[in-house]
Order: C-alpha cells, then structure tokens, then sequence
C-alpha cells in the first residue's frame, strides 16, 4: 500500500479495495480497477476517532456517533479539514470525506500498520454484486488484484450505513449494517431523504447497484418457470433462504453471498421474497432495489 499498490481486504460488513487515501493515483486506480464513476466518492477507513481527526472535523454530534458506534458499520460523511491530504479525487470534488473504523481485526491491524487512511469501496466490478469472502473477489478480479487478504465471510454482510453528519439532525445517505432505529437510540430523529443519483454524496447512491447479471425482482411470493426463489422466513420451495427462521440479521449476512450463488447462468432471474421494513430489513430492500433497478425505468 505505501508504494501505491490496491490491496482487497475484509472488512465485517463487505471485502474493501484499498487503496492509500493521500496517493492520487493509487486512488486512481481504483475506478479503473472498478470501472467506478470518479463522481461517485470513497470511504476513508480509519483505526478510530483520533486517526478521523487528522483528516476531518469532528462535530460534536460526530463525536457522539463515534463513541456509541465505532468501531463498527457506520460511515460519517463530515467536512474536511483545510489540511486533509486525503486524495481530493477520493472526495469525488466535494468538501467533505466520508470515514468509517471497520471492527474487523485484520482491517484494523492493515490501516495501524500502514500508518495510512486506507479509501476502500467494495472490491467487486462497479455495480455488481458486493464480495463477502477472498473467493468472491478473486473471481471477479483475477490477476488484476494479486493482494487479496482473506479473513472468511464477512458477518455483517452489507455495507455500512451512511450519515451526513455535519448538520444536526444528521441526514440519512445510505441504509447499511447498523439499523437507523438504533442510532435513533442514540441521537434522535435522522432525516430520511430522497438521494438524487445523479449528484451522490456517498456511495451506494447510484439507482442502479448491486446487481446481479441475472434478472431480479422483489417482493414476490413465488418463482415463474425458469426463475430461482430466494426465500425468507418459511419457503420450502426456496433453492436458498436468506434466513428460514425470519431474521433479518442473517438475512443480510446472506444477502450478498446467496446471490452470487444463483447468478451463476443456470437461471433466467432470480425472485426475492418480501423482506419486512423493519431494522436491517431497510438496508436489504435497498440493496434489492438499486439490484433489480432497470435503466428503461
């Protein structure tokens, strides 16, 4: 990383591709790497609270979400410090940066002992279906990134959750892996928005994301011919369920992984039970969403 090279790592929501935060073209070449839109910003991952402060300012109600939620799958989108040299490419030419303390201990070892703010989307090709174990990133990116830290699934199973949080009430970016209910907990209310895709703040904003090359579709009670069911709660007509028992936890470490598996070409699309909009249940809709968004729409 400090000669400017991209590492894949785990982290406990997806597997990140790093890369130095403060070197443009290692920066760079992520989007190459990804095919990512260079207005569509990173994540700075940091070991903590301290390490955010050489590179944003810290509001106090930042504070406050740092000290309940870090380490963990929480992103905060704050304005930058006049004296961040964070990459302004990573920044997407806005005025803030978004940082997050990732809980998983090899993450956490990978940013102490590189001494660095690591910027690290999803390591998966732009829009696809996130990684959430080494083989789902070496299938997708071969040789073309040789550095793949392997750490075994990923047990949150999708990305963090996103605040603006340099207003207080905070404003919502993005549903991920710490439910909105129990920041609510913590701070009050959070102001749920509309994203406009065209002008992304954070990642995870764009309409169409996430997506496997099967056909998806939501919310539905059973397959048509040719289609696989993925089912939640009781299916036994389900050739994978996110969570038989109903719950939404294992529902989303799953999410990611189960689809992978059935977009594997032997299927003409792929048809998801209902998930309740309650707690993490917010951030799988998301995601099965932007997945099964159609640009036509």
């Amino acid at each position: 990383m400090r000669q400017g090279k991209l590492v894949a790592f785990p982290t406990e929501t997806v597997y990140g591709l790093g890369a130095d935060a403060t070197n443009d073209k290692a920066v760079a070449g992520i989007y190459a790497l990804k095919g990512r839109p260079t207005f569509n910003p990173l994540i700075a991952h940091v070991t903590g609270p301290d390490m955010a402060g050489r590179y944003v300012e810290v509001t106090p109600l930042a504070q406050k979400l740092m000290d309940a939620f870090w380490p963990g799958p929480l992103t905060l989108v704050l304005k930058r410090r006049k004296d961040c040299p964070v990459s302004l490419l990573a920044s997407a030419g806005l005025e803030t940066l978004a940082v997050r303390c990732p809980k998983n201990k090899v993450a956490q070892d990978l940013i102490a002992t590189a001494d660095l703010p690591i910027v690290a989307p999803s390591a998966n090709t732009s829009g696809q279906i996130s990684p959430t174990t080494a083989d789902h990133v070496k299938n997708d990116f071969g040789d073309r990134c040789p550095f793949v830290l392997d750490d075994g699934p990923c047990p949150v199973g999708v990305e963090s959750t996103i605040l603006l949080a340099t207003q207080n009430p905070p404003v919502l970016l993005r549903y991920g892996g710490l439910a909105i209910e129990e920041i609510e907990t913590v701070i009050g209310p959070v102001i749920r928005p509309n994203s406009d895709p065209t002008t992304p703040q954070s990642p995870g904003q764009m309409k169409s994301h996430y997506a496997p090359k099967t056909p998806l579709r939501m919310n539905a009670t059973s397959a048509d011919e040719g289609e696989a069911l993925l089912g939640f709660g009781p299916a036994p007509e389900a050739v994978l369920n996110l969570s038989p028992r109903g719950d939404l936890t294992e529902a989303a470490a799953n999410l990611f992984a189960m689809m992978h598996q059935l977009d594997n070409g032997r299927w003409k699309g792929i048809a998801v039970m209902p998930i309740p909009l309650r707690g993490l249940g917010y951030a799988i809709n998301d995601r099965l969403k932007r997945a099964s968004y159609k640009k036509d729409e």
